[in-house]
Order: structure tokens, then C-alpha cells, then sequence
């Protein structure tokens, strides 16, 4: 599999076992808490494999900032949490710095 989609698998399970840790309820429901930590398993397989071929601090930088921007936009949609415009600007900020390092990698 190609290493770029790898990273975005990886980032994305990071999306999944983030925001499944709001519904573990400190990891006191037992569902929840399974589910939260096969994807933090997946999240760490898939990043594993993808610096395998890519630069640690490159692929580490992306995997994290999909983490942070996919969690934010859930947390809007799913727990009606707001974002203020300079916040939006911040988010805005990490997309494109995700952006630059793909394209520069």
C-alpha cells in the first residue's frame, strides 16, 4: 500500500480512538473502551508502517495534525463544541502546513 495513504489511515484511526476516548468514559464503559483502543492500535500499526518509508518527523507532523483537525471538526459536529474565528484561522493554519508537507516531503 502506498506509504502517503497509509499515513492517512493512520491519522484517521487517530481521529477514530480520540474522539472514541469522549465516549469511554474514563475507560469505565467497556464497549466504548474496546472499540477507543483497537483504534489506537490500528493508528499506531498504520503510522508504523508509513515511517517505515517515509521521514519520521515529516510523517509524525502530518499524522498528528490530521489527528488534531479531524478531532476538532468532530468535536464540533458530535459534541457541539465552538470554535471561535481565530481558532478556525489556527485550524486553517495546520491544514496548510499538512498541505506544505506532503507536497515538499
Amino acid at each position: 500500500m502506498n506509504s502517503w495513504i497509509t499515513l492517512l489511515l493512520a491519522g484517521l484511526c487517530e481521529v477514530w480512538w480520540a474522539v472514541g476516548m469522549k465516549y469511554t468514559h474514563g475507560f469505565t464503559r467497556l464497549v466504548p473502551s474496546v472499540v477507543t483502543i483497537i483504534g489506537m492500535i490500528a493508528s499506531f500499526y498504520f503510522l508504523a508502517h508509513a515511517v517505515h518509508r517515509l521521514p519520521l518527523g515529516v510523517a509524525y507532523a502530518i499524522w498528528t495534525g490530521i489527528g488534531s483537525v479531524g478531532t476538532i471538526l468532530l468535536s464540533v459536529v458530535l459534541f457541539h463544541e465552538t470554535l471561535s474565528l481565530p481558532q478556525v484561522g489556527c485550524l486553517v493554519l495546520i491544514i496548510g502546513g499538512i498541505m506544505g508537507l506532503r507536497l515538499l516531503a
